[in-house]
């Protein structure tokens, strides 16, 4: 089902921290809290689920955004953006030794907050692994934390990014230079390769059953020499898909 992307502010400047969250709940994200200092932040991301962080570089704690994001990038697999009134060479070359999701520089407009969340979020490698030199505690937060986001994936819609289960995508078909993504209750329309969006989908349960289709496994009711079918819809397979799901079928 499709959810809200959830946003956690870190910004010392309560004025606009709250102008922010206004821009951003005017939008339709959620926001999970809006916090001033490190060690606030440290408590949210390890308490709730979060999507995203905005951060403001300089904070109202010894430890700075840097600092954040360098907690974020060991602990948790999800994306964040810097927020700051600094855009000096030095500033900004200390913001890329965390490798940020994106730098916003102070003032900016809603549609620019906007902007750099959707580019962040499409463009961020959930798939990344935990790192191995993380102890057992540190591990077992990060799969509490990024658990949802393993077993979905982002679909747009209008102005938003929605968060869509794995288990709920039926099937997705090629049209042109979309792809029709069929879910349990709805559609979606999202432009990207056939090949391109395969590779996000989990390789146990989704399979190219044709030129112009992927097939969930799971969601395959009945099959013929030609087609499957998918909640009353004849899916064309290709021969190579028939005998890997009649092999699968017989195993």
């Amino acid at each position: 089902m499709e959810q809200p992307i959830k946003i956690l502010i870190v910004e010392d400047n309560v004025i606009i921290a709250d102008d922010m969250q206004s821009m951003l709940e005017e939008i339709g994200y959620e926001i999970v809290d809006n916090v001033i200092v490190y060690e606030q932040a440290e408590e949210v991301l390890k308490n709730n689920h979060v999507d995203l962080v905005l951060i403001d570089i300089i904070l109202a704690s010894d430890k700075t955004g840097i600092d954040l994001g360098k907690h974020i990038r060991e602990k948790y697999n999800i994306p964040f953006i810097f927020v700051t009134s600094n855009s000096d060479r030095a500033t900004v070359e200390n913001a890329k030794t965390v490798k940020p999701n994106g730098y916003l520089v102070k003032p900016f407009e809603q549609q620019d907050l906007y902007t750099s969340i959707e580019i962040a979020l499409s463009n961020f490698d959930y798939s990344e692994k935990s790192k191995e030199d993380a102890s057992t505690q540190d591990t077992s937060e990060k799969v509490v934390s990024n658990s949802v986001l393993k077993d979905s994936i982002f679909v747009k819609k209008q102005h938003l990014y929605y968060r869509i289960q794995f288990e709920d995508i039926r099937f997705i078909k090629a049209d042109n230079v979309y792809l029709e993504v069929n879910t349990v209750d709805k559609k979606f329309l999202v432009r990207s390769p056939l090949k391109d969006y395969l590779e996000k989908l989990p390789k146990n349960k989704f399979y190219r059953a044709h030129k112009s289709y992927i097939v969930n496994v799971d969601h395959i009711d009945a099959i013929n020499s030609k087609d499957i079918m998918i909640n009353n819809t004849l899916i064309p397979i290709s021969k190579d898909f028939k005998e890997f799901i009649i092999s699968a079928m017989n195993s």
